[in-house]
């Protein structure tokens, strides 16, 4: 791994949050038995504790056994809904956890999957962590970035500014995933920091083995046919499964997600202002309370 993207990235994971963003991840990592945590999204930029912060609890093994856990460690990762008390302030969080090592393997481009990679070669932090956790995380974030990156050089232009490769994986990436994004969505993540992301895709080119050649602000990387066929063929593969891939994945957070019933009441009454009183029958069975929850939203409009 190239020591100069580790320490890029290894600066940015190192990113200070506020306490109580670093007090949840800690709680929730411990609750669900974690090593290390992530943080990205959109609080990570804004601090908005109002907002659902988004975290990666990654464990030193799989949690679940039996049918739960075969399907966890078929359809990683599993989904919950957190909640952490701060006197009259309550913090959210939607989780993703999942074994360290899949992560690891993830990231490097080893599964059909690209969820990993594409999330984390946006910013994230590395808010709690134990042991030699933090090492492993820095060197898998920096591995995303470089299976990102030699994507982007088979999926995007000929010759173009970094913004534009970016660009394009991005926009691969959300059809692929089956994610329904606003049009545009690539671009406001690109304008948040141009500049990180300029710089990243040289970094990530150079550790990746992919030479390019510079005209100005403009980019040619420099693909041998081989290691183009073996990327398009790896892509073609990503975006014939990728759709299926996630589907199952929506059933599976579907009938799975822990604090489902919580979530669903959070969402309605931040949207709606509607007070949904929740029983334990509500936060066993969410799918079956659902026209229940409905009728009473219903009645209260």
């Amino acid at each position: 791994m190239s020591l100069a993207l580790r320490a890029f990235v290894a600066d940015e994971l190192g990113t200070s949050v506020r306490p109580e963003i670093a007090t949840a991840a800690r709680v929730i990592g411990e609750r669900l038995g974690g090593v290390a945590v992530l943080f990205y999204g959109s609080v990570l930029r804004t601090g908005d504790l109002d907002g659902l912060l988004d975290f990666y609890v990654l464990t030193d093994r799989p949690v679940h056994r039996g049918l739960r856990g075969l399907a966890s460690r078929l359809l990683w990762p599993d989904i919950s809904f957190e909640e952490v008390p701060f006197g009259d302030l309550r913090v959210r969080a939607k989780v993703a956890t999942m074994p360290l090592d899949t992560f690891r393997r993830a990231a490097s481009g080893e599964f059909i999957d690209t969820t990993i990679w594409t999330r984390f070669v946006q910013p994230s932090a590395l808010v709690w962590s134990k042991g030699a956790a933090a090492q492993t995380v820095v060197n898998a974030v920096a591995s995303a970035a470089v299976t990102a990156a030699r994507f982007a050089a088979v999926l995007g232009p000929v010759t173009g500014a970094p913004r534009s490769y970016w660009k394009a994986l991005f926009r691969q990436t959300y059809e692929t995933e089956l994610r329904v994004e606003k049009p545009g969505r690539e671009e406001q993540i690109l304008d948040f920091d141009p500049g990180r992301y300029d710089r990243l895709l040289r970094l990530a080119w150079d550790a990746g083995g992919i030479a390019y050649r510079e005209n100005g602000s403009e980019l040619r990387p420099v693909v041998s046919e081989r290691t183009c066929r073996q990327l398009t063929q790896a892509w073609l593969v990503r975006q014939r499964w990728g759709r299926a891939l996630n589907v199952a994945r929506l059933i599976k957070a579907a009938f799975l997600l822990q604090g489902a019933a919580r979530y669903a009441a959070w969402k309605i009454q931040r949207h709606t202002g509607t007070q949904i009183t929740l029983t334990p029958w509500r936060e066993q069975h969410p799918l079956l309370a659902t026209p229940a929850l409905l009728w009473q939203v219903w009645r209260a409009r």
